[in-house]
């Protein structure tokens, strides 16, 4: 129950930063100026190339199983960004030499997440 709690913590601090970084003056003057959701974007790939470091840094470290890694990348990261872990998992699978199962990963994620984005939307107008 510890855990839990530390990795909710973890993604408390996440959605914090999440909204603190969109709302720096660079970030926030960009996404009200363009339709390119600036913002959205660097803060997705901060949290790829963060989560990158912590299971670099665990690797290295020989660490399979670690509460730190849990409370930062499921909590923080997941908090900060879920394509972090989107990011994570298609990595690992493609290291795994998983490359099919990658690929229908990566676009049934992305064109089933946006049908039924479409589709919530499209359910709740009509």
């Amino acid at each position: 129950m510890q855990l839990v709690l530390l990795i909710g913590l973890g993604g408390f601090l996440g959605t914090i930063a999440r909204y603190s970084c969109a709302q720096l003056p660079f970030l926030a003057s960009n996404q009200k100026s363009n339709n390119f959701p600036f913002a959205t974007l660097l803060i997705n790939l901060i949290g790829c190339f963060l989560i990158g470091l912590i299971y670099g840094y665990f690797e290295k470290q020989s660490v399979n199983s670690s509460d730190w890694k849990l409370i930062i990348t499921v909590g923080f990261c997941g908090g900060f960004t879920t394509f972090s872990a989107f990011s994570i998992e298609n990595i690992q699978m493609i290291r795994e030499g998983h490359f099919l199962t990658a690929i229908l990963y990566i676009f049934s994620s992305v064109l089933i997440g946006l049908l039924l984005t479409w589709g919530g939307i499209a359910l709740i107008k009509s």
